[in-house]
């Protein structure tokens, strides 16, 4: 669990929350299930619209990266690494046929099965690149569907606002429904502003980093696999990298 996201959002809400309290205002003041539908609907609604069903669905998912964050553990990496070039030098390719099934990663496990096949380490390179650039490709659009909500929300919200200011002039001669009207259209905006700069961009920046530490991760697992299938000394292979590391 990433507690700095979870702190992250109470504070920047409770930052919000806390002002609208010290200036006096109520908090249900800010609770408009018109201006919410408005803002809400709108955005899902151009965002599905912009993304293919795959990439859409994808980043829905990805975003639970966000409080529980995928383990990316190099120094493990490297000792497994370094461990099956010692076996590749010691007991030949083969004798890591057996790691494959034990494998949970299935990059890992498919560079493994490259490796004992008997690949040179330019094919395991070239094949893996390629399910490399599959992985960033839709991961790093998957980021951007909430990045693109961020672009949508704060206009719904200015189209809130206008709705709202419409239902106020169409009912200029019933002042009880006046209040009703100003506050959908100034909680709209409010909704669109606030929920694109607190949660859609850092959702989207959070992602992105992660993709990129994920690539980090499968960049440093085909170099050790293409050391390993070039027979280089575990030794070597361990500190070229930990390069990886800083």
């Amino acid at each position: 669990m990433d507690k700095l996201s979870i702190l992250g959002l109470v504070i920047a809400f409770g930052g919000i929350i806390g002002g609208q309290l010290l200036e006096g205002g109520s908090v249900f003041v800010l609770l408009q299930a018109a201006a919410f539908l408005i803002v809400f609907g709108g955005t899902l609604g151009a965002v599905m619209l912009q993304h293919p069903p795959r990439v859409f669905v994808a980043g829905i998912k990805m975003a639970r990266w966000v409080f529980v964050t995928p383990q990316i553990d190099k120094p493990q990496l490297i000792a497994r690494l370094t461990a099956w070039g010692a076996a590749a030098r010691k007991e030949g390719i083969l004798s890591l046929e057996g790691r494959i099934k034990s494998e949970s990663d299935p990059f890992l496990q498919k560079g493994l099965q490259l490796l004992v096949d008997g690949n040179s380490g330019e094919k395991i390179r070239e094949v893996l690149e390629i399910d490399l650039d599959s992985y960033e490709t839709l991961h790093w659009q998957s980021a951007r569907v909430w990045e693109s909500a961020a672009g949508y929300s704060p206009t719904i919200g200015i189209l809130g606002a206008v709705l709202g200011l419409v239902h106020v002039m169409q009912s200029l001669g019933e002042p009880a429904k006046l209040g009703a009207g100003i506050a959908v259209a100034f909680i709209a905006t409010i909704y669109g502003v606030g929920f694109a700069n607190l949660v859609f961009l850092p959702i989207a920046g959070k992602l992105k980093i992660i993709v990129a530490q994920q690539m980090s991760f499968r960049e440093m697992a085909i170099d050790g696999l293409v050391m390993i299938a070039n027979a280089d000394n575990p030794h070597f292979i361990e500190n070229k990298l930990k390069g990886y590391l800083s």
